[in-house]
């Protein structure tokens, strides 16, 4: 499933080490491409509208990890003056590099991004609403602990990012 459809993926995901940086590479599947400008501040309640957030879960449900992060890293500077929205993205960032480590054989960096990533959305579940933008916080933070837990050989295994139907989308 994808939330934005339209939106062409990168040539490749990206991993470290193993493929050219997509940016600062000449091989890289974004070189000499004009990086696009994030989209300004949003309030939580608009997520649904906002195409770099739900970009970035496209990116991280098919496995394009490290570019998941970079959609998402934007939102996070433009929210920094919004503490729980801030923390959201930065819990949801943390997670994408934790599944990120296991190709990269780092199960250390897995754990502690896990565990970080995991916290920092378990307040906003505490904080702000079990569910926010979107996504059933509680019940994913609990997936993708089990998923940590669970030592994996592969990062497919990580749970996906499912989003609950926006009420002010519905007919």
């Amino acid at each position: 499933m994808r939330y934005l459809p339209g939106r062409p993926f990168p040539a490749y995901a990206f991993l470290p080490g193993r493929d050219p940086h997509p940016t600062r590479d000449p091989e890289g599947h974004s070189y000499s491409t004009e990086p696009e400008e994030p989209a300004g501040y949003f309030v939580p309640e608009d997520w649904s509208e906002n195409e770099d957030y739900l970009y970035g879960i496209d990116l991280y449900n098919h496995g394009y990890l490290w570019e998941a992060h970079e959609a998402w890293e934007g939102l996070w500077h433009q929210a920094k003056h919004d503490a729980l929205q801030a923390e959201m993205l930065q819990g949801l960032i943390q997670c994408a590099a934790a599944a990120l480590k296991i190709p990269m054989e780092q199960p250390r960096g897995l754990e502690r991004l896990a565990e970080d990533g995991t916290a920092r959305l378990e307040r906003v579940a505490k904080e702000g609403s079990p569910e926010y933008m979107g996504l059933d916080v509680v019940r994913f933070v609990a997936a993708f602990r089990a998923f940590a837990a669970s030592v994996p050989t592969s990062a497919d295994e990580r749970p996906p990012i499912e989003l609950e139907p926006d009420p002010s989308q519905e007919a």
